[in-house]
């Protein structure tokens, strides 16, 4: 008949000696214990960790132990559930041995192997981005291929820009005050500008009265144009 309880105290003793950093027992009845498994360090020294919980059934190892991950650095979920899936493999291969040092090895295995995915996942973003750097380079130095639709689509966008200029240009002219207008603009909306001075000199009651009798039709008066030493000027002082 098999000693299981035996054969769990001395699979404990061999693990605490193996992993005495990172080896925890966090019950006894029944025991629990957990242990941090680190992968190797990348050559950026980048890694990945899990820490996993095993808890004994009474007829380990007869029976597989239950594990669960109970905390994870730098993995995705899809690298969680490979790890499970490998903790099961692994544990139905091994039935009727003590496992846990079989299992812990898988998955620090399986751990270095992430890292390497990790690695190569970030090779390829690098040459994704200097690909995609270089497209937009050339795309820069060759410039738009100039075609008809393009042009007639700038051509409209262009007018209507031009065109909703002019419009708020005109509204805020017209917000801030009534717009200039030139004399003839003045006189065709106002008709009484013909008529203001007038107004303005009978407001005031400074008629203007003209003698016309100082005024004689031109028609009348003898000039000799012909005469080149004519001057009306003079014409005053020789009567005299």
């Amino acid at each position: 008949m098999t000693d299981y309880a035996e054969e769990q105290r001395n699979e404990l003793e061999a693990i605490e000696s193996i992993y005495p950093d990172s080896f925890t027992v966090l019950s006894d009845n029944p025991t629990s214990f957990t242990i941090t498994v680190t992968s190797d360090a990348g050559e950026d020294g980048e890694i990945v960790e899990t820490l996993l919980k095993f808890t004994y059934v009474e007829k380990y190892p007869d029976e597989a132990p239950l594990w669960e991950i109970q905390s994870q650095e730098n993995l995705e979920d899809g690298d969680v559930g490979e790890i499970l899936t490998l903790l099961q493999q692994q544990a139905e291969e091994n039935l009727g041995m003590v496992m846990i040092f079989t299992l812990v090895t898988a998955v620090q295995e399986k751990l270095n192997e992430i890292v390497d995915v990790i690695k190569n996942r970030q090779e390829e973003d690098k040459l994704r981005k200097e690909r995609e750097l270089e497209e937009a380079e050339k795309v820069l130095f060759q410039g738009t291929v100039v075609t008809i639709e393009n042009f007639l689509a700038w051509k409209a966008r262009f007018e209507m820009e031009v065109d909703e200029l002019r419009k708020r240009r005109q509204k805020e002219e017209e917000q801030g005050g009534k717009l200039k207008l030139t004399g003839k603009q003045l006189f065709e909306t106002d008709h009484n500008l013909d008529t203001s001075d007038i107004q303005f000199l009978e407001d005031g009651g400074n008629n203007v009265e003209v003698d016309e009798s100082l005024f004689q039709e031109i028609e009348d008066l003898d000039l000799d144009e012909d005469d080149p030493d004519f001057d009306p000027l003079k014409m005053g002082s020789d009567e005299d």
